[in-house]
């Protein structure tokens, strides 16, 4: 499972970045479906699934390509939850601001594709057995019902630079459907951790 989610995550990299090349790995840990953060924010975080989220990915070098926009980074990397629910993978582009010295802000959008669940059937169809009743209530009140496999991921992060090569991030990471990929269920993720980040060249 982790092999062919790592795989599309360096697949989507690839066709995210172009001709820049990589420039910082990730490795990051996560609350999975951080409900106090979809609360504040008010993103529809389901606040059913448990567990943490193992994140890793890539960077690219900021695109100048891309000026117009002010030169993102393309990024990409996999989620893998720690308790079998939704795992998923994601790529997009970052825009890296610096606030002081080794301080910066970091927005980013992306798109994401899970393996979660998406159109649970309904609790309260006519007809159903007991068993089978209660096998739909556990996966209502134990998983998200994302809709469509095909998310928006954005994300924030405030990130430290500690010398060259090494900085970390506080990290947001969301995704949902947005009412865009999937009208009616748009029950959404929000993830909260800490990212470490390891440059391959000097900064």
């Amino acid at each position: 499972m982790f092999g062919k989610w790592a795989l599309m995550a360096v697949g989507a990299a690839l066709a995210t970045a172009g001709p820049a090349a990589a420039a910082e790995l990730l490795a990051g840990a996560f609350i999975h479906d951080a409900a106090f953060i979809g609360g504040a924010l008010g993103t529809g975080s389901a606040d059913r699934e448990k567990g943490a989220d193992i994140e890793l990915g890539i960077r690219s070098d900021r695109i100048e390509a891309l000026g117009l926009i002010g030169a993102p980074q393309a990024h990409a990397f996999v989620s893998v939850n720690t308790s079998h629910t939704s795992d998923f993978v994601a790529a997009g582009l970052s825009w890296p601001i610096g606030l002081t010295h080794g301080l910066y802000l970091r927005p980013g959008i992306g798109l994401a594709y899970t393996d979660g669940k998406t159109n649970l059937p309904p609790v309260n169809a006519p007809g159903l057995a007991p068993a089978e009743i209660q096998r739909r209530l556990n996966l209502f009140e134990t998983r998200i019902d994302f809709g469509s496999r095909f998310l928006f991921e954005p994300e924030l992060a405030l990130g430290a630079r500690f010398n060259d090569r090494w900085s970390a991030e506080l990290s947001w990471v969301h995704i949902s459907n947005g009412e865009i990929f999937h009208h009616g269920k748009n029950q959404g993720l929000d993830d909260a951790g800490v990212r470490v980040i390891y440059a391959l060249g000097a900064r």
